[in-house]
């Protein structure tokens, strides 16, 4: 698989120590509450497990898996494929994402989980490329910013591959270039 892989971004320390970071500093704002976790299938799968263990405040997960479908403008259709299985109402709560590069789907996500009426709602995300957001959202919590590449590991796919390497790279072009 890495032979698939142009750069590497992020190696398993760097990631041990982004995650080790944001551990802290969530665990500092939420230190007298509880905290109710929710990951976005499937990316954030990876992410979630580190990040879980490196909170030292009592946390609850969830799972929600969401889908979009046409191109990436905001008439793009979004649908819960699998939505949460606890109600979410009076809960802090913090959107565990994996990456984030439109926005698009996420702003649907929030404004859906608005309705639900939690006590609080903000978003963590390893990987923020805000070079490609069209609809501006708060990050509240983010590992690493980064520009217009393609990336995979640590959860993050290709048609669904790659999702189990422990660092985070760019994928060559001409393994995009084969599917388009």
């Amino acid at each position: 698989m890495y032979e698939d892989v142009e750069e590497i971004l992020l190696d398993e320390d760097a990631i041990r120590s982004e995650v080790a970071r944001m551990g802290r500093e969530i665990s500092k704002d939420y230190a007298d509450r509880r905290l109710h976790l929710i990951a976005v299938l499937k990316g954030s799968v990876v992410f979630l497990s580190d990040l879980m263990r490196a909170l030292t405040v009592p946390v609850t997960a969830d799972f929600i898996s969401i889908s979009s479908y046409g191109t990436p403008t905001p008439a793009g259709v979004v649908s819960i494929r699998k939505d949460l299985d606890e109600p979410i109402e009076g809960r802090d709560v913090l959107v565990v994402e994996g990456i984030i590069d439109t926005g698009l789907t996420l702003s649907y996500l929030l404004r859906n989980f608005r309705t639900r009426n939690p006590a609080s709602l903000k978003v963590c995300a390893f990987i923020n490329k805000r070079a490609q957001r069209i609809i501006d959202l708060t990050v509240e919590y983010v590992g690493r910013e980064i520009g217009e590449q393609f990336v995979v590991g640590y959860g993050l796919d290709y048609r669904q591959r790659y999702r189990n390497l422990p660092v985070i790279g760019v994928l060559k072009p001409s393994i995009l270039d084969r599917h388009t």
